[in-house]
Order: structure tokens, then C-alpha cells, then sequence
């Protein structure tokens, strides 16, 4: 089964499943769906940073400060959470990610996603897949907001991104 093919809730604007569809057709149709956002950080407290492949349907060769991806159909979003983060790191065991917030992404032009924000440790080696991750590293947070205005970004990672400073600064 292709990426595209994979069966994804349809939801409304109070993130409530109103039907279920393939994940293709979400996208091509501009249908509300869930995604989890995971900040991973190493032992040391960086962030691990990556850009994306070229073939991605979705932001194809821009760079991510989160892993993750769609939430499938009958898919809580905890465990869509660390399925997404061991399998985009190349890891297995990894803690639980901790739930941050969630927001309702919309870029404007008629795309539109529930957005799970976590955050995790991985004090383990990663090995991130190669059909996903072009390139990836781990950065400061320092070193993270000076790429911000140098590198290009996924846009709704950008947007948790931003959230996450101000959940943070809020305390």
C-alpha cells in the first residue's frame, strides 16, 4: 500500500471525525485531517533538525524542526505520536512523547489540519529513513533560530514552531 492509499479520518473544525478517506484524496481535496508535530531532542538538549526528501507528497525537500505525520483513521493521536517519532528517527523504545497543545493549522488557501504539538527525548542513536529524512542533524535552539531566516521550512512546522516558543514563554 502507498502512502497515498493509506486511510485517514476526515474531520470537521472541532476536530470530530465526519468521515474517513485515503490519504491521496485528503490531499488532493484539501480535507481536514490530524497530524502530530514531535519535537525531538538528544541527550544533550539539541533538536533534531532534517529536510525532507524530494519525493514527500506533502513540503517536498524543505527542512523540519519536528517529526511526525498524518494521524490514521481510529489513530489516537498519542500513539500516531510515537509511532511517527520512532519510525522517522529509526528508533525503537523511545519514552512516550509528552502532549504539548494542539492547534488548527490552516495556510490560507483552503489546507487545513489538527495539529498535535509533542516533545521527546531520544537519548538513542538515530537512523532516520531514508525514503523521509534527505539530511537531518541535531541544533542548538540557538543554531535553530538563526536557519530560520537562512533555510526554507515545511509551513505548518514553522507555524508550531512558533507557537511552541509562546506556549513555552508563557510558562
Amino acid at each position: 500500500m502507498s502512502a497515498a492509499d493509506e486511510i485517514l479520518d476526515v474531520v470537521d473544525e472541532h476536530d470530530r471525525v465526519i468521515g474517513q478517506s485515503p490519504r491521496g484524496e485528503v490531499y488532493a481535496e484539501g480535507l481536514r485531517h490530524r497530524c502530530v508535530f514531535i519535537q525531538a531532542r538528544d541527550a544533550d538538549g539539541r533538536i533534531f533538525v532534517h529536510r525532507r526528501t524530494p519525493g514527500k507528497l506533502v513540503f517536498p525537500s524543505l527542512h523540519d524542526m519536528f517529526v511526525g505525520g498524518v494521524v490514521g483513521a481510529g489513530e489516537g493521536y498519542d500513539d500516531a505520536a510515537l509511532r511517527e517519532a520512532e519510525e522517522e528517527l529509526g528508533v525503537r523504545g523511545l519514552p512516550r512523547p509528552e502532549f504539548l497543545f494542539k492547534f488548527l493549522y490552516d495556510d490560507g488557501a483552503g489546507l487545513s489540519w489538527w495539529s498535535a504539538v509533542y516533545e521527546v527525548r531520544c537519548a538513542l542513536p538515530v537512523r532516520p529513513q531514508v525514503e523521509e529524512v534527505a539530511w537531518y542533524g541535531f541544533l542548538s535552539d540557538e543554531e535553530v533560530e538563526r536557519r530560520l531566516s537562512e533555510w526554507e521550512w515545511v509551513p505548518d512546522g514553522l507555524a508550531a514552531y512558533e507557537r511552541l516558543r509562546a506556549f513555552r514563554a508563557e510558562g
